[in-house]
């Protein structure tokens, strides 16, 4: 029987029969997200999309999952990141009040394994038909030298729209209005570099061990999907007028709430409004990390900030309740130039 040569691509580290074979086996699952808008399948150079009408403005935001990834190739478990990088730029257009309309992906790893690409992809389906957005297309870079033999790298862009009239700045909010926060699923998708530092170097737990404090195991904690705001706020435009949001990523409450607050206001929270997860508090007792340190790198058991009028309060909270959000008050806009205040 003669022997199957192999290429000198393959021999030099990329397959691109694997890849072909992993892309062919992502359409069906990329065609269940497709929406009216869409006007490309899986394969072409570039993805189309309807243009919106005239008095609409399109909003794009790209993103990555950071160092999750590695906490899914510990655990050989691909298909929650893929939600969690949809869900994560999802929630970075819908401060601006944008709804998303399609999702592209970037995939690069050091040797392509179509199973994992296939799990990544499953995650991103799934994230996109509850979002409501279309898969539209996306790449996958076999780079070996580049990437660390078995791992890989996982970037989004998404893009959304939203009416001129229903734009979100933050322009609107003033003193007197009341924050609003909406729980976080956990870490998200920042801060996994100290976490993992704490987690498996200075506390020595495994990702299979129990979590102190929790009925859960390690991985499922670190691996819980990056919540999608988009109902429980799309729920509330249609109840009252929304002030201000702003998604709490890297950078904590210091660095995300100030880039949505206008010159004048300070936003005060209080830190005994919400009970902080015990997560957060393993990471800060076993890693000694300051306090304020902690609300600078983790969102701390708060995902998403929303600003209303104080008048507006009991009705945005009802709103919220009924979309199932477990909205809690944490603070308050008042007139100042700290930008953002940690109180208790």
């Amino acid at each position: 029987m003669k022997k199957k040569s192999v290429s000198a691509y393959a021999a030099a580290g990329v397959n691109i029969d694997e890849k072909m074979a992993g892309i062919d086996a992502i359409k069906k699952m990329v065609k269940t997200t497709a929406t009216s808008g869409v006007l490309t399948g899986i394969g072409s150079f570039g993805g189309m999309f309807r243009s919106p009408g005239k008095d609409q403005i399109l909003v794009a935001s790209t993103d990555g999952v950071g160092t999750k990834l590695k906490i899914a190739t510990l655990t050989g478990r691909h298909d929650t990141v893929g939600q969690d990088i949809v869900n994560h730029c999802v929630n970075d257009i819908l401060v601006q009040g944008a709804k998303p309309l399609f999702f592209m992906d970037y995939i690069g790893t050091s040797k392509v394994d179509r199973r994992v690409m296939a799990d990544l992809v499953k995650g991103m389906c799934v994230a996109c038909r509850q979002n409501g957005c279309a898969l539209l297309g996306g790449e996958t870079a076999e780079m070996p030298g580049v990437y660390p033999p078995g791992e890989y790298d996982l970037v989004g862009t998404i893009v959304g729209v939203v009416d001129k009239r229903a734009v979100i700045t933050g322009q609107a909010i003033r003193p007197g209005d009341v924050i609003i926060g909406l729980p976080s699923s956990g870490l998200h998708t920042n801060g996994y570099s100290l976490a993992r530092k704490i987690i498996f170097e200075t506390a020595g737990l495994k990702v299979k061990d129990l979590f102190p404090g929790t009925t859960k195991s390690v991985a499922e904690l670190l691996l819980a999907v990056h919540r999608s705001y988009l109902k429980p706020v799309t729920a509330l435009q249609r109840s009252v007028r929304i002030c201000g949001l702003a998604h709490i990523t890297g950078g904590g409450f210091p660095d995300n709430v100030p880039r949505v607050l206008p010159k004048g206001v300070t936003a005060v929270f209080d830190r005994s409004a919400w009970k902080v997860p015990p997560l957060f508090a393993f990471l800060q007792e076993a890693g000694r990390v300051d306090r304020e340190e902690m609300y600078r790198v983790f969102n701390m058991g708060i995902g998403m900030v929303i600003v209303v009028r104080k008048a507006d309060e009991a009705k945005a909270l009802a709103a919220l309740k009924a979309s199932r959000a477990q909205p809690i008050r944490i603070g308050r806009i008042e007139k100042g130039h700290e930008s953002v205040r940690l109180e208790h």
